[in-house]
């Protein structure tokens, strides 16, 4: 399965761009929105390309053809406006959507947050940000797409431990950021996960039989 990373160059996206390129299963292909990032992944040996998510549906459907599956991880950082996080957690994730559906990518992994589903657990000083993957979300949800919507709790920068919970609706909690990407992963070809939206933080259970009681 070739998968394009959106949002490769970021925390997450880099971990999991390193996941997919050791894995026998995988082939990567690392979407990036600046030439100046493209270098890292190059001499990684990983495919890339340059594509922004303030681009058109047109521009980003290119970046990802030819891919079997698309994991969008993008993200408009916490130093940004709400104006980037409308631009790109919410439109950016749209567009490319739309894209995976006109370039007929079907299997798409989503990189939301924790509670995004749910407006009554929504932290009231980041509601904008949880109404941009709130629409996000369910934008895809509405798509033809075989989806899966990963919804993390607090990012922590830590060793992956290999062991998480996972339900539709969980306690605010903390999450790796490498065990993040190893859900993701393995979300990839997990039928359990498809068509589902998940909350992730970190549990008891390994991520394979996690993944496999949904």
């Amino acid at each position: 399965m070739k998968v394009c990373v959106v949002g490769a160059n970021g925390q997450i996206g880099k971990l999991l761009v390193d996941l997919l390129q050791d894995s026998e299963a995988y082939t990567v292909r690392a979407m990036v929105r600046k030439n100046a990032q493209v270098e890292f992944f190059k001499t990684k040996g990983v495919e890339t390309v340059v594509a922004s998510l303030e681009d058109g549906v047109e521009q980003v459907a290119e970046a990802i053809r030819g891919c079997d599956a698309v994991v969008f991880t993008a993200g408009s950082g916490g130093q940004t406006g709400y104006d980037q996080t409308l631009l790109i957690d919410l439109d950016g994730a749209v567009k490319t959507v739309e894209a995976s559906e006109q370039v007929n990518v079907n299997r798409f992994v989503m990189v939301s947050a924790l509670g995004a589903n749910t407006r009554d657990n929504w932290n009231e000083k980041l509601r904008p940000y949880y109404v941009a993957k709130h629409y996000a979300d369910r934008a895809l949800v509405q798509s033809r797409l075989n989806y899966t919507i990963v919804r993390p709790g607090g990012l922590l920068n830590e060793d992956e431990t290999g062991k998480v919970t996972v339900g539709p609706s969980l306690e605010r909690g903390s999450v790796t950021r490498a065990d993040v990407a190893k859900v993701v992963m393995e979300s990839l070809s997990e039928e359990t996960t498809y068509h589902k939206g998940f909350d992730l933080v970190n549990g008891e259970t390994p991520v394979s039989k996690a993944l496999k009681g949904l």
